[in-house]
Order: structure tokens, then C-alpha cells, then sequence
């Protein structure tokens, strides 16, 4: 089959069109030709870091872990698949899953369900680990119907999933951004816009909850906005986030007793405990997705498989509105 192989971390440049072994499907899990997959940003990071991430497969490897496709064949044990089956799922690209930059992926049937049948390929390869993780964070957090919830990031990945998520569950959302694109997409979604190079977290705070915080915080940003996190969060509130890896002080939490979910979703393809939970939560998604509940943004620039590079620049450049998407 075709796969876009890296045999060195780096530059988007690194990825090269080679002919490698089909895999062989085996034991509780499933062959699938891929239709379509998307980029993260964990993507580009093991592209860029490699060895120094923890999670990085070993050379030469096929990256990639969203994948939308059609199933082939299924192997012993798995008896909620079959042949023909249009599936969705986040499998592999790290550590020693091969991944989805390919024509076929051998995944775990507990890393999959069925697509959303409202969504097109493009759009279901969209969804699993932002979704996941979305979801997972707002449980987590205990999202409640009528709680005010913030979402940082609106327009990302996890954030403008998490958004709709967040409005399914009964929430009133606001969720911050800046451009007007962007602005403007937050409204359409359903939640109040915030512009976050204009108004302090203070002044948002007394505009949106007269004074008292918000119930949950959503943070798809992470790193140095963990503080404007904290202080937006109300009284033994409740913090979720995705992007952790941060020295900070976390005096505000204690004094203001905020609970915080550290969010990881790829903890159980790294350590193999848990999967059926993603294939649980996959599951509720496509439920949302089918009721009209869910819909993925997918960025306006389209990429092929051979354009994987490309669409690594485009989601590092900080441009991209949505997913980046990638058609085999």
C-alpha cells in the first residue's frame, strides 16, 4: 500500500510517498481502507520533537491517528463490525501504533465506531481524538444543564467541538477568540463571542457572570493561559484542561478551591487500558452528530495525502479555522 513514511523528525518536509507492506488484519481488531484522515496538533509535534517526546514511534513510522474509512475485513473477535461498514477513529501515530497516512490501518475494534451517517468522510476523519477529548473533559468537569461555561479557543480543534458539546449538554457557552472570522464562527455555533485581545478576563467576568465566574472553563490553549483560566473560573468551580505542560502557580486555584482535569486522551493507545471507553464515547458522538447536534469545521484549504506537509504548516501557522483535512 502507499504510505507517507518519515525516516527523520523535523521539517514538514520529511514526509516521503513510499510502498510499504499492507498490514494483516488480526485479534480484535479491524482492516480499513482510509477515506480520510485530519491533523492535530500532537501530529506536529512528534513530527517536529521526535525523540523527545515520550510518545514518538520509532523510525521509519507513519504518523497520523484520525482516520474516516470503509471497513474491509474484520479479525477474530470482533462482532460489532463488518465488511462494508463506513467507520471513524483515532488508532494509531504514536508509540507502536503505525498510523493513518496510509491507504489501510489495522486499528483496535475499541478505537472505532460506526460514522455519523450525516457526515461526510472528510468530516467524520474531523472528529475522533478532538471529540474524544472534548467530551471526556466536559464529563469530567461534571457539565450540568444551565451552568455558564467558558471555552478558550473557540475555533480550534477541541475547542469549537467542546463549544457544541458544551450546548448539547444544556450549557450557556461563551467561548473567546479574536478575529472577526473567528468571532463570527463562535456565534454561529451557538455561543456568546469573547474577544480576548480586547477585554480582560476581569471585564468578561463581570459582563457574562456579573461578577461570579464561570461554573466550568474549557481550556484547549493551555500553557500561560491556565492563570486567565483560573481567574475566570468561579468558587469551587471547575477547570478543565488539554494543554498542561506548564509550571505555574496555583495559589488562585486554592484560594478560589477550583477542581482542574488534566485532559489526555491518548492514555490508553499509549498504555492499552481503557480503550472501550473511547469506543464508548465514539459512540455518543456519532449519536450527537446524527441528532444535528455536532457538526465539524473543517479549514477552507484541502489537502491530499501526498500534501501532508502542507497541511502541517497550515495548522502550525496559527491560520487554520476548524480541522485540517486530509483526502487519500
Amino acid at each position: 500500500m502507499k504510505a507517507m513514511l518519515i525516516n527523520s523528525f523535523g521539517r514538514s518536509d520529511v514526509f516521503e510517498s513510499a510502498e510499504v507492506a499492507k498490514p494483516a488484519v488480526k485479534s480484535g481488531h479491524v482492516l480499513v481502507r482510509i477515506a480520510a484522515s485530519s491533523v492535530n496538533t500532537v501530529d506536529t509535534m512528534i513530527r517536529q520533537m521526535g525523540a523527545d517526546l515520550p510518545i514518538a514511534p520509532a523510525l521509519p513510522a507513519i504518523l497520523g491517528m484520525d482516520f474516516a474509512g470503509i471497513v474491509e475485513e474484520v479479525g477474530d473477535g470482533v462482532s460489532n463490525f463488518n465488511p462494508g461498514d463506513e467507520v471513524y477513529g483515532c488508532a494509531g501515530g504514536l508509540a507502536d501504533l503505525p498510523g493513518t497516512l496510509a491507504e489501510y490501518i489495522v486499528a483496535d475494534a475499541n478505537l472505532m465506531a460506526l460514522k455519523p451517517k450525516n457526515l461526510s468522510m472528510q468530516q467524520a476523519a474531523a472528529i475522533p481524538l478532538v471529540g474524544i477529548t472534548a467530551y471526556e473533559g466536559l464529563q469530567r468537569a461534571a457539565i450540568a444543564a444551565k451552568q455558564k461555561v467558558l471555552v478558550h479557543g473557540g475555533t480550534g480543534g477541541v475547542g469549537h467541538i467542546a463549544l457544541q458539546l458544551a450546548k448539547y449538554f444544556g450549557a450557556e457557552v461563551f467561548a473567546t477568540g479574536s478575529g472577526s472570522d473567528k468571532l463570527a464562527l463562535i456565534e454561529e455555533l451557538g455561543a456568546e463571542s469573547i474577544d480576548y485581545k480586547t477585554e480582560t478576563v476581569a471585564d468578561y467576568v463581570a459582563r457574562c457572570t456579573e461578577g461570579v465566574g464561570f461554573d466550568l472553563v474549557f481550556d484547549s490553549v493551555g500553557g500561560a493561559n491556565m492563570a486567565n483560566s483560573f481567574e475566570a473560573a468561579k468558587l469551587n468551580g471547575q477547570v478543565a484542561s488539554t494543554v498542561s505542560m506548564v509550571e505555574l502557580d496555583l495559589s488562585t486555584a486554592h484560594f478560589k478551591g477550583l477542581s482542574l482535569h488534566v485532559v489526555f486522551m491518548l492514555i490508553p493507545m499509549l498504555h492499552n487500558v481503557g480503550l472501550a471507553e473511547h469506543h464508548h464515547i465514539l459512540n455518543e458522538l456519532t449519536k450527537i452528530a446524527e441528532a444535528g447536534q455536532l457538526t465539524p469545521i473543517l479549514d477552507s484549504q484541502h489537502f491530499t495525502l501526498e500534501q501532508i506537509g502542507q497541511a502541517h504548516d497550515r495548522l502550525n501557522s496559527g491560520q487554520a479555522i476548524g480541522k485540517v483535512v486530509l483526502s487519500h
